[in-house]
C-alpha cells in the first residue's frame, strides 16, 4: 500500500486490475412461470358391476385402459385380468378308481405272477375262512376252458378245483366226449371257498373277476364251457334261469369266444334224471367247438 501511495504522489499513473463481483441473478428474473396444467380428459365413469356378479367377472379393471398395450405385454407386473384365486389341485387328474387300477394291474400278469397274486389276495372277506386258495389246473393252452362256481370243502383242502364227488362226475362227463381232464383247463369264478359252501356273493365274484378274466386271456380257449348258474352270471353277466341259457351259443364279451352253458355236476348228483340234458349240452358244445376250430384254421 505504501508503494501505491508513493507512485500516486509522484503523479505516476498506475493500472490497477479491478475485480468486479459476479452479478447475482434473482430467482424471479430467471424462473419462468410454469404452464397451467392441462385439464384431465373427461372419462365416462365405469358402470357399476352387477350386484349378482363377483368383481372378477366384471372384466379388467378400468386403470388398464390408460396403459399402452405394448407395456402390458412387456411388463409382467401389470395384470391383464384380475380373476379369482385358482387352486392348482383343480387341474390335477382325479385319483384313479382303485378297483379299476387293480384290474389293470392283474391284466398284465403272467401265469406265475397271477398265481402268486391269488395266493396273497386279501381283497374280500372269503380269505378269512380259507385253508388255501384254489387257482386252477390243467393245460394252460387248452382249447376247452371249464369254468365252475366256487371251491368246496375238498377243493379248499387240496387247493385244486373239482376233486370231490362232483369233480369225479365232471371227469366222467369229459371222458365221455373224448376229453381227458389233463387236456382242458379248469377254473372257478372265485378262488376261495365260501362259508358252508354257499354261493359266492356278487361282491366276492366281482373281486375275483379280474383273476378269471386273466386266466381266460392267458389260455385263449376256442370254447368256454360254463358249469352252473353262478358261473354263467360271472362269465356272461346273465341273470336268467339256467335252463334259459342252455342249448345256445353265447359269446364271452372280451374275446367273442363261444360259450356253452350246462348243469353243475353237484346239481346232477342231486338230480340224476337231468344227466341226459347235460349229455345233450356236451354234444352241443362239441359241435360249437368243431365249428370254431374249423373257422380258426381258415
Amino acid at each position: 500500500m505504501q508503494q501505491l501511495a508513493y507512485l500516486q504522489a509522484m503523479d505516476i499513473a498506475v493500472w490497477v486490475r479491478r475485480t468486479q463481483p459476479k452479478p447475482v441473478l434473482s430467482v424471479q428474473a430467471v424462473t419462468e412461470p410454469l404452464p397451467a396444467p392441462m385439464p384431465a380428459p373427461s372419462v365416462a365413469p365405469a358402470p357399476a358391476p352387477a350386484a349378482d356378479l363377483p368383481d372378477w367377472e366384471q372384466g379388467p379393471p378400468a386403470y388398464l385402459d390408460e396403459i399402452p398395450l405394448e407395456q402390458m405385454l412387456l411388463d409382467t407386473r401389470v395384470p391383464l385380468f384380475a380373476g379369482p384365486e385358482v387352486d392348482e389341485s383343480d387341474f390335477l387328474d382325479s385319483p384313479p378308481d382303485p378297483k379299476l387300477l387293480r384290474a389293470q394291474q392283474i391284466a398284465q400278469l403272467d401265469w406265475s405272477e397271477l398265481a402268486a397274486r391269488v395266493v396273497a389276495c386279501r381283497d374280500c372277506e372269503l380269505h378269512r375262512g380259507r385253508t388255501q386258495t384254489v387257482f386252477g389246473t390243467g393245460d394252460a393252452q387248452a382249447d376247452w376252458l371249464i369254468v365252475g362256481e366256487a371251491p368246496g370243502q375238498e377243493e379248499d383242502r387240496l387247493g385244486e378245483p373239482f376233486v370231490g364227488r362232483a369233480g369225479q362226475l365232471l371227469n366222467a362227463m369229459l371222458q365221455a366226449i373224448g376229453l381227458p381232464r389233463s387236456s382242458v383247463y379248469i377254473a372257478n369264478t372265485v378262488k376261495c371257498r365260501p362259508p358252508a359252501n354257499r354261493n359266492p356273493l356278487p361282491e366276492e365274484m366281482a373281486c375275483c373277476g379280474p383273476f378269471l378274466a386273466r386266466q381266460i386271456a392267458l389260455v385263449q380257449p376256442k370254447l368256454i364251457l360254463v358249469i352252473g348258474k353262478v358261473a354263467a352270471q360271472q362269465v356272461l353277466g346273465a341273470s336268467g334261469a339256467l335252463n334259459a341259457l342252455r342249448g345256445q351259443t353265447h359269446r364271452y364279451a372280451a374275446t367273442s369266444t363261444p360259450v356253452v352253458v350246462t348243469y353243475h355236476p353237484a346239481y346232477l348228483l342231486r338230480r340224476p334224471q337231468d344227466k341226459a340234458k347235460a349229455w345233450a349240452d356236451l354234444q352241443y358244445a362239441q359241435q360249437v367247438y368243431a365249428q370254431q376250430a374249423g373257422i380258426s384254421r381258415l
